[in-house]
């Protein structure tokens, strides 16, 4: 079956854009579009998209808060939501991916890097480019802890393994390069990610590299 996709942009122009590629693959249903948040909110309950590619400053409501009422806390619906970010609003991709978004795409992205994307997020994966995110935790560096304070009681939960993997995670690696840096199976990796989502309560990758540099494990430019 298609993968069901709404739009949200309050620039009318981009949203046909963006039709227009979807729509252009066999595995893709653009389901529906929305000029705001609360559009969006509407949109989400009236369609049931399984990916929503979200803009963030948008009238009425913005992305961010509309990222958080779709897929925030108690929120157990299918949609899944990919943010849509030039680098000049950096700060709100940051209170997306914490309000729950499946992970962030640049403006100017190449059609097949979005194409890819939607799929990437719509299997449940989360779309974690290691070089934006590189990029967007060095900007914002000075911000994020430096790796003195307390580490948080939930990660002394984790193995010596395990904490090797989230670090990996927050850097970007796939499952495959992350078997190939550790020397183990694929489906081992897929394991320990696994147990490390549900020890820290977190719901997928994004928020387990987020977690990681909050928390000082992991600190930008680090190797």
């Amino acid at each position: 079956m298609a993968i069901r996709v709404l739009l949200v942009d309050d620039q009318p122009l981009l949203r046909t854009g963006f039709r227009m590629i979807l729509e252009a693959e066999q595995d893709l249903a653009v389901v529906g579009e929305a000029g705001d948040g609360l559009q969006a909110i509407e949109q989400v309950r009236a369609m049931q998209p399984d990916v929503v590619l979200m803009d963030i400053r948008m009238p009425r409501m913005d992305g961010v808060e509309a990222t958080r009422q779709i897929t925030g806390p108690g929120k157990d619906g299918p949609a899944k939501v990919l943010v849509l970010t030039t680098f000049d609003l950096d700060e709100y991709v940051v209170e997306a991916l914490r309000a729950g978004a499946s992970g962030f795409l640049l403006k100017d992205a190449p059609a097949t890097e979005l194409v890819q994307a939607i799929r990437v997020v719509a299997a449940g994966e989360a779309m974690l480019a290691p070089s934006i995110t590189r990029r967007l935790l060095d900007k914002y560096a000075d911000h994020l802890p430096s790796g003195e304070e307390q580490v948080p009681d939930t990660l002394h939960t984790l193995t010596e393994r395990e904490v090797e993997v989230l670090k990996l995670v927050a850097r970007g690696l796939s499952n495959a390069e992350i078997a190939a840096d550790l020397f183990v199976s694929e489906t081992t990796v897929k394991t320990h990610v696994g147990h490390v989502l549900t020890k820290l309560g977190l719901r997928d990758r994004v928020q387990a590299a987020v977690y990681a540099y909050e928390s000082g494990l992991v600190r930008p430019g680090a190797q």
